[in-house]
């Protein structure tokens, strides 16, 4: 009876693999892409977002898009056999297929365009400015020669700025795009041909100016919020965006290319050279060091705001509980628990960075700090209120039969007792929280995931970045379990 059950359960688990290999497109067959029309039945990837994402979605019969925040994903998994494709704009797949000499550009490409800036659909005067400026830069030949720079590789012209000191113009990003906006030799200051020629921009309207480096389907919305004055990123004119933002002057002209694998051709290089190339060259480690800087500070802190305001919640939930006081506020708290508890963390983070903190002039490191801090204090407020409650009622009773008040008796017998009791969640709700700022890369922070991600976006290298990552955040997972294990053996021994 009992093989029988276990040949239906291993039978069960076989049907529920084929049934999700089906459903995610693991068992696909490779697909031979050879033009365009062979796109066509094939599995392709795409940048989120872009105008490669529009056109190839539009394709018929059983085309397979797959979408990534970066090109550099969609690479990494063409190059691992789960595409037949990837369609990326055209001087972003050379330096892809330069650093990746397993792959290659088909001839033919899949569609011509051409790059603008966004700027704010109400803005039209900071537009008609950006128009000028790119006019008279243009009439400089400045614009000739970071072509020839960048895209022609005839040329070793840059830019440097020369207004240091004025108003800002704030230019959102994705710093993923080589040549025309990427880290270079392990620089925090990105380069390429949009930084360079937005640097003249930015001279000749006087101003100074400052790159916020955010994902690339995020750029509209952060110009259309305000968070930044305008967006250069490989931004295609299209009808359908012109209903939402306005776009410059146009300043490039351009393909969408077809990348495929070499038939028979891989990655040759050793481990070590992975190494290397990872951490090593153009110091690229100091990505991961800066990262790694902003993560703890993000939690250290959050952690402090968590455990202040969960601490004063959980008072007003117990105080209304115990004695009925307090209705509105312990009405008000509740909405926040409920909804603080109730919507993802990262959902929480896009919000209080592009709504809530939408016109103002803020660090995106205290914009983490608050948004993780607001969050740990909902589940820190209810560590806290289990603490107060565990106390055994009696000697609430106790401490009014002597006549002490309310607030004597929790401050000077249930809450030394109560802190004693959630010295470790405190502690594991750490833990957690500093796992959860790996999303700080959604608004364009460099945390330690983020920090992670750029040198993936450098390398096109997708495991030895990632199990980096995941081992600095173990190392410290490890040593912070360490010592809240050391912590509750302590409060054990005292109890004796």
């Amino acid at each position: 009876m009992k093989k029988r059950t276990v040949k239906q359960a291993v039978l069960s688990v076989l049907v529920c693999i084929f049934i999700l290999a089906s459903f995610t497109g693991c068992g696909a067959r490779a697909h031979t892409v050879k033009d365009k029309a062979s796109l066509t039945g094939a599995r392709v990837g795409v940048q989120l977002g872009t105008t490669g994402d529009t056109d190839v979605s539009a394709l018929k019969h059983g085309t397979k898009v797959q979408r990534f925040d970066k090109g550099a994903d969609a690479i990494n998994t063409l190059k691992q056999g789960k595409l037949d494709a990837v369609v990326i704009d055209e001087e972003v797949a050379k330096a892809f297929v330069k650093q990746n000499p397993d792959l290659k550009i088909l001839d033919e490409p899949f569609e011509t365009e051409e790059y603008a800036g966004v700027v704010a659909k109400d803005n039209t005067e900071l537009l008609d400015k950006v128009d000028k400026a790119m006019q008279e830069v243009k009439d400089e030949g400045i614009i000739d020669k970071l072509k020839d720079t960048y895209i022609n590789e005839k040329g070793d012209y840059h830019y440097t700025q020369k207004v240091t000191d004025g108003p800002k113009l704030v230019m959102a990003s994705s710093i993923d795009f080589p040549p025309y906006e990427y880290f270079d030799k392990g620089s925090s200051d990105p380069v390429g041909f949009d930084v360079e020629m937005m640097k003249a921009v930015a001279d000749k309207m006087g101003m100074t100016l400052e790159i916020q480096n955010i994902q690339f389907d995020a750029i509209i919305n952060a110009v259309n919020s305000g968070k930044a004055d305008v967006g250069f990123s490989g931004f295609t004119v299209t009808e359908e965006r012109k209903k939402s933002i306005n776009f410059t002057t146009n300043y490039m002209e351009t393909k969408q290319s077809i990348v495929i694998r070499k038939g028979g051709a891989g990655n040759s290089q050793s481990f070590s050279d992975k190494l290397y190339n990872s951490f090593v060259k153009d110091h690229s480690f100091t990505y991961l060091l800066q990262g790694l800087v902003n993560t703890l500070i993000i939690t250290l802190f959050a952690v402090l705001i968590g455990v202040v305001l969960g601490f004063l919640i959980a008072l007003v939930r117990v105080t209304h509980d115990k004695n009925g006081t307090l209705p509105v506020l312990n009405f008000i708290v509740r909405i926040y628990l409920t909804v603080v508890r109730g919507t993802p963390m990262m959902i929480q983070l896009l919000i209080i960075y592009f709504v809530i903190f939408a016109s103002v002039d803020i660090s995106k490191v205290l914009v983490a700090i608050v948004a993780f801090g607001l969050n740990s204090a909902a589940y820190q407020a209810e560590n806290f209120r289990s603490g107060i409650m565990a106390v055994d009622p009696g000697q609430f009773e106790a401490g009014h039969s002597l006549g002490l008040k309310f607030g004597t008796v929790m401050t000077a017998i249930i809450l030394p007792q109560a802190l004693k009791n959630v010295l470790p969640a405190i502690a594991n709700e750490f833990i957690s929280l500093l796992k959860e700022t790996s999303i700080s890369g959604y608004i364009g922070l460099q945390d330690l995931t983020q920090g992670g991600m750029i040198i993936r976006s450098i390398t096109y290298e997708a495991m030895i970045p990632l199990l980096a990552v995941a081992a600095i955040y173990l190392v410290i997972v490890l040593i912070l379990t360490w010592l809240v294990g050391k912590l509750e053996k302590a409060l054990r021994k005292s109890e004796r």
